[in-house]
């Protein structure tokens, strides 16, 4: 029981109410008998004082103190219980007589300036009650009664002191009774109040102590005693319910009994489960090392014969060529890349699926990365007659920070398929501001429109799954592995958006993404030079809605006054032509015939054929380009009055490479692959060795120093990892930077070479820019051709495009943002830094070093970055950490000679 349990309520809601009703009642009657007391007393006091004034007249009349002090006096001998004293004032207000000695008459006294009251008047003073009357006069001075229509004169006043003892005696003695009487109900009330709570309480008190024993388990407890009403009821409920209790106890027992039973049959199946999990596990790590061993091998044994087809075909591009040899090598090298797109598909989804695609965060120009990917879809959008149109918000800035590459990758799978699933009509790419927050960030969003065969609900579920199309028949119509969407959608998503389909069977699709990159502070083009051109008007002539309104706002955007060709323009007046399959070229010739006499025209073809272009040109067009044209391009071409056709089509000779006066050994096992490097080497060293196995590599290197060593991977006798740790262990090029080229691709790979003592990695098919990177970095390290060796202005100016200013104002950021990196690197020496913080800071630095000619502080953060990925904790990093402030120091040391 609680301190205010159903014990202490009972008592109190029994012995409260007769405590507080008797209280009140006692107090209302015993102030009701005190008022009712001195009431009476005060109108005994009247019935005295009012015939004694009556009497006192004829005292007062004749001036008799004798007579009117005998009456006093008798009448308060005879009232002496009540009466203090009795005195008799003239008008006046002086004293007459009293009846007996007072030791303060101004108690009986009117107060000064108080008219004589014209009746009984009472005034209460202390335990005293005075009361005053008027003495009138009802006779004259002769003894005969005053005329009855005049008002009595009043000739005085008689003052009479009352004491209340005798009323304050009653009052005490019936408060004395009132008490008794309350005191006698509390006592009958808390009698039944424990009487109440002895056949109320008690038996819920024990109900309460046998629940609490069943809830404790002991289930045969009953609550006895002979109970009426509510009680008995409560108790017949507790004795049920334990019966029901012990009942189902029972129960319970006996289905536990049999589910323990159960359970260790269960136990015993589970542990066969476990055991054939446990061999599923196995089956399933094995197959998914079976899986990467596939992948790895797949790439190995394509990439192989893969880089000798496109390696000798670049090769014989930079030969002289008839134009049929070049047109078949052009379809050998598209095949060839083809299959090497495939291949990239499939390693993309795997490094997708096990999240070790990296995204790269650097600089870079939007409309530039955008219309590459327009002029590589342009001859596919070409061969079906199709109309391809790009259309860039002027609102949105040019020079952006992310992965330029992987939105090409995502841009070049959407256009590409709504080119291939698209027999006639438009495909249409655009790219809209949505918003643009201070912080330098802006939201964009790609929208990609064709008017193909559209996708139904159904199929668009299955639309992002791997190795899936809308449709089973489309593969075999229109080819594909299935790949592309689904490593699309998954590039949006690592890039922080979203890819959305709204698509209609028979009525096109429309795929669109929205991304968030930061504006780029870097401007890496010149301005467009577009001073000559503000408040030109130029006369257009393009059938196509989409690509006649492209065309519009790419002019708006250049200040350009665009008009629709509608009637002859005025002499002099640049006309724009655009050629498709709504005006065909026979229709543009006769207007060229027409046209060109008075105006320069700038032919739009939708066509990459270059005899076309010619025919152009021919019949007076000042320049003929591609669709859909880069705006590099478009611009050049209203600004220049020289002829030009578009060389987009035709095959680019690589332009002369560098050459480097140092010593290069070439291992590879494969003799084509072998030839390919060693031709591609000759045209950058002064010298290449060749050999065909590991073995043989390391006793060359035993006895000659080479400058650099290009080591393939796979390779009978010794594999190009167990040559590399050889020649690592005791030769002549214990430092010489070993390179692997392998046409191993999967996730991984790059940072597993390098931890097993390679200094950097090379891809097959081998890029002749990467490579020609890799001899001049590693060139300059060996003999450099100044005392910097940290700072190559040559590299500089070549990745700035050659442009001095550029990449001074590169060089200038990249110093800037060491004061940046400087503190973190200070904290992570100190074992401060988290390494999430130092790893982002790194590969802020990283990212803004590609640019600036660094490449010794490049490969530096590089490594730093690699080794953070890999979990080694900073603390351990401490030697690289002060290599990087050593080589950051001495780009700051030498940046001044450059800057100046």
């Amino acid at each position: 029981m609680t301190k205010y349990g159903l014990r202490a309520r009972v008592l109190a809601f029994t012995i409260l109410p007769t405590l507080l009703i008797g209280g009140l009642m006692a107090a209302y009657f015993s102030f009701h008998r005190y008022q009712q007391l001195e009431n009476n007393l005060i109108n005994q006091g009247i019935n005295i004082i009012e015939p004694l004034a009556i009497a006192s007249e004829y005292g007062m009349t004749q001036h008799s103190r004798e007579s009117l002090k005998r009456l006093i006096g008798l009448t308060h001998r005879k009232n002496s219980p009540l009466i203090k004293s009795i005195a008799v004032f003239t008008q006046d207000n002086q004293l007459f007589v009293t009846s007996n000695y007072h030791r303060d008459f101004a108690l009986l006294r009117l107060p000064k300036g108080e008219a004589t009251p014209e009746l009984t008047s009472v005034e209460q003073l202390g335990d005293d009650i005075i009361l005053r009357t008027p003495i009138q006069a009802e006779t004259n001075l002769d003894g005969f009664p005053l005329p009855s229509d005049s008002e009595p004169p009043v000739i005085g006043y008689i003052a009479m002191q009352m004491a209340t003892d005798s009323a304050l005696v009653l009052q005490y003695r019936d408060t004395f009774f009132a008490i008794m009487m309350l005191v006698f109900g509390l006592c009958v009330s808390v009698l039944f109040g424990f009487r109440l709570v002895k056949s109320v309480t008690q038996p819920i008190t024990e109900m309460v102590q046998a629940v609490h024993r069943i809830r404790e388990g002991r289930l045969d407890t009953r609550v006895n005693g002979q109970l009426t009403g509510e009680l008995d009821m409560l108790k017949n409920g507790i004795n049920a319910m334990a019966k029901a209790l012990s009942e189902y106890h029972e129960e319970m027992q006996q289905n536990i009994d049999q589910a323990t039973s159960d359970l260790r049959e269960t136990l015993e199946q589970i542990e066969i489960q476990n055991v054939e999990l446990d061999m599923a596990k196995k089956r399933a790590q094995e197959a998914a090392r079976v899986k990467s061993e596939f992948l790895a091998n797949m790439s190995h044994e394509l990439r192989t014969p893969l880089n000798g087809v496109i390696g000798f075909t670049r090769q014989l591009f930079k030969t002289n060529l008839t134009p049929n040899q070049a047109d078949y090598m052009q379809t050998i090298e598209k095949s060839a890349r083809n299959l090497l797109g495939i291949i990239n598909d499939i390693l993309d989804f795997s490094k997708l699926e096990a999240g070790k695609l990296q995204l790269e965060n650097i600089p870079f120009s939007l409309r530039d990365t955008v219309a590459e990917v327009m002029t590589l879809l342009g001859p596919s959008a070409h061969d079906k007659g199709l109309e391809l149109t790009l259309c860039i918000d002027s609102a949105i800035p040019d020079h952006l920070t992310g992965d330029p590459l992987r939105l090409q990758q995502v841009l070049t799978n959407l256009a590409g398929n709504a080119i291939k699933f698209t027999e006639r009509g438009n495909v249409d790419v655009r790219l809209e501001l949505q918003a643009s927050h201070p912080t330098g960030r802006i939201r964009l969003q790609a929208q990609i429109t064709d008017t193909g065969i559209g996708i139904s609900s159904e199929q668009q579920r299955q639309l992002f799954q791997a190795f899936n199309q809308a449709d089973s028949s489309i593969s075999r119509r229109y080819g594909g592995t299935g790949l592309g969407l689904v490593i699309t959608q998954k590039l949006v998503q690592q890039m922080g958006g979203q890819i959305q389909i709204a698509s209609l069977p028979g009525e096109g699709s429309v795929f669109s993404f929205v991304l968030e990159l930061d504006v780029s502070p870097l401007h890496f083009e010149e301005p467009l030079p577009l001073a000559g051109l503000a408040g030109q008007r130029v006369w257009l002539l393009e059938p196509d809605p989409y690509a006649s309104s492209a065309l519009e706002s790419q002019l708006r955007e250049w200040g350009v006054e665009p008009a629709q060709l509608e009637s002859a323009p005025e002499p002099g007046e640049t006309v724009i032509i655009g050629a498709g399959s709504r005006l065909p070229t026979e229709q543009v010739l006769i207007k060229l015939e027409t046209l060109t006499q008075h105006n320069p025209v700038i032919v739009l073809l939708g066509s990459h054929d270059q005899a076309l272009h010619d025919l152009m040109l021919e019949h007076g067009a000042r320049h003929c380009l591609s669709k859909p044209a880069h705006h590099r391009k478009l611009l050049q071409a209203l600004t220049s009055e020289e002829t030009t056709r578009d060389e987009a089509g035709a095959p680019l000779l690589a332009s002369p490479h560098p050459h480097h006066d140092i010593r290069v050994l070439a291992v590879d096992d494969n003799p084509a692959n072998l030839k390919l490097i060693a031709a591609l080497l000759e045209e950058m060293v002064s010298e290449v060795v060749r050999c065909q196995n590991g073995k043989e590599a390391v006793k060359l290197a035993q006895e000659q120093v080479f400058d650099i060593i290009f080591m393939d991977i796979q390779m009978p006798i010794m594999d190009g990892i167990s040559a590399t740790q050889e020649i690592r262990r005791h030769s002549r090029n214990l430092d010489t930077p070993i390179v692997a080229v392998t046409a191993h691709a999967i996730p991984g790979e790059r940072e597993r070479l390098i931890r097993q003592g390679m200094d950097d990695y090379l891809a097959k098919p081998i890029d002749e820019s990467v490579l020609e990177q890799l001899i001049t970095t590693f060139a300059e390290q060996r003999h450099p051709r100044t005392q910097s060796q940290l700072i190559d202005w040559s590299l500089a100016l070549r990745q700035a495009a050659g442009k001095e200013e550029l990449a001074r104002e590169m060089l200038t950021m990249l110093l800037a943002s060491f004061d940046d990196t400087a503190p973190c690197i200070e904290q992570a020496l100190e074992g401060e830094a988290a390494p999430e913080e130092l790893m982002q800071r790194l590969h802020k630095l990283h990212g803004g070093s590609a640019y600036c000619g660094v490449p010794a502080l490049q490969r530096l953060l590089a490594q730093l970055e690699q080794l953070l990925r890999d979990g080694v904790d900073p603390c351990e990093l401490e030697p690289e950490l002060l290599e990087l402030q050593d080589a950051m120091a001495q780009v700051q040391q030498e940046a001044p000679r450059y800057l100046g």
